[in-house]
């Protein structure tokens, strides 16, 4: 049958932990840094249906495409590993210096290929600088504005706001990456996938490595946002609560709900 039932996705989940936290530097790298690229072109394709005047649920119905491609090619996103690893920490299966690895190494990745997409984009829509990118740039510097002054402002309200959106946002990711266990077609992974990611985005939670994206892209397109600034109020509170919501509400849960009995 297509369908794979919740204790036989664990423990495929398993498995996967296993193997990520034993793959070479090399690997990590090359896969991680593909993921980034495909998520800045879901992003970004996400706001040009929105500068073309659509309402924003319509770039949310087109984002998910960069999460299905990742997924099925089996590279290497740190969000979704920040649910994979701690079920394999609490299994036995992955050892604390495995996770704190393949963590440290994706999440480089992601961020070189995140930015790399950022600067291709950038000479793309503004001809090599001479423009200012039109609807879309304007789009990206108000979002990237978005995401950092206006969380300064609110001081420590802001930089909470930020933490909490960052959990919901990673507690539907983490589903996404879970339900593509789910079903053992294609068809079924990418609808099954498509789902928590499309309510992740429409409700405009914080996603890590997006913003790896968009916040450079806004900075190269002359928003005032400072590397520091768009660190310490956007980028930290989101990682951590990246990670609260992938392992914890994700990871951790299912896997005491549903491990294989042999766990």
């Amino acid at each position: 049958m297509d369908y794979v039932p919740p204790a036989e996705v664990t423990a495929e989940t398993l498995r996967a932990a296993a193997k990520k936290a034993g793959l070479p530097v090399r690997d990590l790298l090359v896969r991680s840094f593909l993921s980034g690229v495909f998520l800045g072109y879901a992003t970004s394709l996400a706001l040009l249906v929105v500068a073309q005047g659509l309402p924003p649920i319509f770039g949310a119905l087109v984002f998910p495409v960069g999460f299905v491609i990742l997924v099925l090619l089996g590279l290497e996103l740190v969000t979704g590993n920040f649910a994979l690893l701690p079920q394999g920490l609490v299994a036995g299966q992955v050892r604390w210096d495995g996770l704190v690895r393949n963590w440290g190494w994706v999440y480089l990745g992601n961020l070189a290929g995140s930015v790399f997409y950022a600067v291709l984009f950038y000479l793309a829509i503004t001809n090599f600088g001479t423009g200012d990118g039109g609807a879309l740039g304007e789009q990206l510097r108000q979002l990237g504005t978005k995401k950092t002054l206006a969380y300064m402002a609110l001081g420590l309200n802001g930089w909470n706001t930020a933490l909490v959106k960052g959990i919901l946002c990673n507690w539907m990711v983490t589903l996404g990456t879970v339900l593509a266990f789910v079903s053992r077609s294609t068809v079924g992974k990418v609808i099954a996938m498509w789902l928590p990611i499309l309510i992740f985005f429409a409700h405009g939670y914080e996603h890590s490595v997006v913003n790896m994206f968009v916040i450079p892209a806004a900075m190269l397109l002359e928003a005032p946002i400072s590397v520091g600034t768009w660190w310490l109020w956007n980028q930290i509170p989101v990682t951590i609560g990246n990670i609260i919501g992938g392992a914890v509400f994700t990871g951790l849960a299912l896997y005491v709900t549903h491990r294989p009995a042999a766990s």
